[in-house]
């Protein structure tokens, strides 16, 4: 099986089984989902979910943020990894989004990178969610469940995971697959224990094969 076959078998399973994938943050608007995006780094869904509900609360815009002081979003995050860094990140990016975009979170990979706290992969997950571009958006999910499945080989860091994944992904999809892959391996292709035997992919899967020899 060459490489674009098995491309094209595992997206057509999960065309079929699973059409319809998005993020398991809950946000309403680009600001929201940008600060659910960054607290998220490290620390899960589910956590990050039970601090932005009382978060948006207090701060329900990129106005009410730029104002709080660093140590009272401190109070709202310290339940998440890393609360100290986050908490400078959430206060600078609503700073420069009204300094330096009027307000509104960009759509451009490299602009969003200016903004504190903002990495590729957060980058990617906003132009993908948001503005639906073709960005592949590669956490430690993505990058396990595609090297397990072989549909990247040899990648040792998210950028080249990221490459590989878009030169074989159609763009009008790419968005999908992102999540496709991450709920993929947050419930199926589990890190430590995979459960291999209720997988639909075992058929192309390169691990599978390899481990059941």
């Amino acid at each position: 099986m060459t490489r674009k076959e098995r491309f094209e078998k595992i997206i057509e399973y999960f065309k079929i089984h699973q059409p319809f994938a998005e993020t398991e943050l809950h946000y309403q608007d680009p600001y929201q989902l940008l600060v659910a995006v960054i607290l998220s780094a490290q620390c899960t869904d589910k956590r990050v979910n039970v601090i932005t509900q009382e978060f948006f609360r207090q701060y329900p815009d990129v106005e009410s943020l730029s104002r709080a002081e660093v140590p009272d979003i401190f109070a709202f995050v310290k339940s998440c990894s890393y609360p100290n860094n986050k908490a400078k990140h959430l206060s600078g990016m609503a700073k420069m989004l009204l300094a330096d975009f009027n307000g509104q979170v960009p759509s451009d990979i490299d602009e969003l990178q200016k903004l504190p706290g903002v990495g590729r992969k957060t980058a990617n997950v906003i132009a993908a969610v948001v503005y639906n571009k073709p960005t592949m958006a590669v956490d430690t999910h993505v990058f396990r469940v595609s090297a397990r499945l072989g549909l990247t080989i040899g990648a040792k860091t998210p950028l080249e995971t990221e490459k590989q994944l878009v030169k074989y992904i159609p763009d009008e999809i790419i968005p999908l697959a992102h999540h496709w892959l991450i709920l993929h391996g947050r419930y199926v292709c589990l890190a430590r224990k995979p459960k291999c035997e209720e997988c639909g992919l075992k058929e192309w899967c390169k691990y599978f094969k390899q481990n059941t020899k």
